[in-house]
């Protein structure tokens, strides 16, 4: 890998006003050089060649500059586009490693042709988050802030993006080094005292060991666990799935929330055949809702499997929007469906209020008072605030969380500092007992070993892989 000079384009597909390719690695420099001219700065003719100057060699190149010129195919000296380029010698770069960036129009054919000059000179089309494996690899970050760069990528709130901008400035590798200190100054008492069993308690004073651990390692451990416990949910999110029988309203929910018109909406039953799904916040909370068919008994083939796509969806949802219309009675598809979902986190939404009658009331069965239930109209906008307050109550249950700290472990994260923990609860077990120091030492190594893994240190290669797969190539 540090032999090999990668590319890739780096802003999404389609029109735009600049498009972006990144090269990194040793030939990255010599790449720019043949394909790259310079443009003089006091000619006022692009289009006249002799404006055009190839650089006489890659130490032309000043780091961290800005040339103005054209790429141009070495092979028949044809001009492919305007651009303007930026080169960075290492180490100072993202990578770590000689890096250039060039900011051509946005278009596919013309970033196309680029890449293909770039690739046909020498380098490799790039991984997915190949880029930030390396800067990875070569020091620069470590590996929470490395996760933190798809955080920030895929964040959808302020909150997440604000969580994700924390790990990125290195605070969750901070605290993780402390505590890895803590425990290594520990480790280095006790395998001294193993060396001088005649010494050891001049040097181990088990009082102090069990206190450092415990204030310095165990409970800031204890507070990074209950801080994902409590407050994943605003980087991650959760799921909604509104369901119910044809016609209730379902599509227009969506659109209401999302507010934009999203879905489909007519008054002929199962419009929806297929899943929709969109995103948006409440307070903060990313939101995933999903739209599904109408839940009945039917022989259209079509809507058979917009039924099975729609049970699907309801079974990985955090939430159950379960919609009702109280213009007409309910109907043996509306009991079927609560019968089946009860036990789930559930929200009984009654839409349509707008078609009762002054003085009537809509009456459910005794059985269904129980589920948390909004009363609403999508139509008039009624009752939508009520119903957002509802799904962040039931989406946050009474958890709290410190938006102060704003450093949330991942579920990587949560495990390694849960085997740490139990490592350290060992280990404090063991030294207030008097048991073997050897075995002690085995304890706080793997606490030591358990924390390493989460910044990076000593980390399995397919636990890298796996994280780095998630990155879009580009990044």
């Amino acid at each position: 890998m540090k032999n090999s000079t990668i590319a890739a384009i780096a802003t999404p597909p389609g029109s735009g006003g600049i498009g972006v390719i990144k090269i990194s690695g040793p030939g990255s420099l010599p790449i720019a050089d043949a394909i790259f001219k310079r443009t003089h700065s006091n000619s006022n003719h692009l289009s006249d060649q002799t404006s055009l100057q190839r650089n006489e060699s890659p130490v032309s190149f000043k780091s961290h500059m800005l040339y103005y010129g054209h790429i141009v195919n070495p092979d028949n000296g044809r001009m492919i586009d305007e651009v303007l380029l930026t080169s960075m010698k290492a180490p100072r770069t993202y990578t770590r490693e000689d890096v250039v960036e060039i900011q051509s129009h946005a278009g596919s054919v013309g970033l196309r042709a680029i890449m293909e000059l770039v690739l046909r000179q020498g380098a490799r089309l790039a991984e997915p988050g190949e880029f930030t494996k390396r800067a990875f690899l070569n020091g620069r970050i470590d590996l929470t802030q490395a996760e933190a760069v798809i955080d920030v990528i895929n964040a959808k709130t302020d909150t997440a993006l604000n969580m994700a901008a924390t790990q990125l400035n290195g605070q969750m590798k901070a605290g993780i080094e402390s505590m890895r200190n803590w425990l290594t100054e520990i480790l280095a008492e006790i395998e001294a005292a193993i060396d001088f069993p005649d010494d050891v308690g001049e040097i181990v004073d088990v009082k102090k060991t069990i206190r450092v651990i415990q204030q310095g390692v165990v409970q800031p451990l204890n507070d990074l666990i209950k801080q994902y416990d409590s407050a994943s949910i605003l980087r991650d999110g959760i799921k909604l799935s509104v369901v119910g029988r044809p016609n209730v309203g379902k599509s227009s929910l969506l659109n209401r929330l999302v507010q934009k018109d999203r879905a489909i909406v007519t008054s002929i039953p199962g419009t929806t055949r297929d899943l929709i799904e969109e995103t948006f916040n409440i307070n903060g909370i990313p939101i995933v809702i999903t739209d599904t068919a109408g839940l009945h008994e039917t022989n259209d083939p079509i809507e058979v499997i917009g039924i099975n796509k729609a049970h699907e969806s309801i079974e990985n949802a955090d939430l159950i929007l379960f919609m009702i219309d109280c213009s007409h009675p309910l109907t043996p598809a509306d009991r079927q469906i609560y019968e089946k979902y009860q036990n789930r986190k559930m929200i009984l939404i009654i839409n349509k209020i707008d078609l009762i009658k002054d003085g009537a009331e809509f009456e459910i069965p005794a059985a269904w008072k129980t589920a948390t239930t909004v009363r609403i109209s999508v139509l008039y906008d009624i009752g939508i605030n009520d119903l957002k307050d509802r799904i962040e109550h039931l989406a946050l249950n009474g958890i709290e969380y410190n938006l102060e700290a704003l450093i949330i472990p991942n579920i990587r994260h949560k495990l390694a500092l849960e085997e740490s923990l139990k490592a350290l609860s060992a280990a404090t077990q063991a030294i207030s007992e008097n048991r073997p120091l050897e075995l002690i030492a085995l304890d706080i190594k793997e606490a030591i070993d358990r924390l390493g893994d989460i910044i990076g240190v000593n980390v399995r290669e397919d636990v890298i892989d796996q994280i780095f797969s998630r990155f879009c190539i580009g990044k």
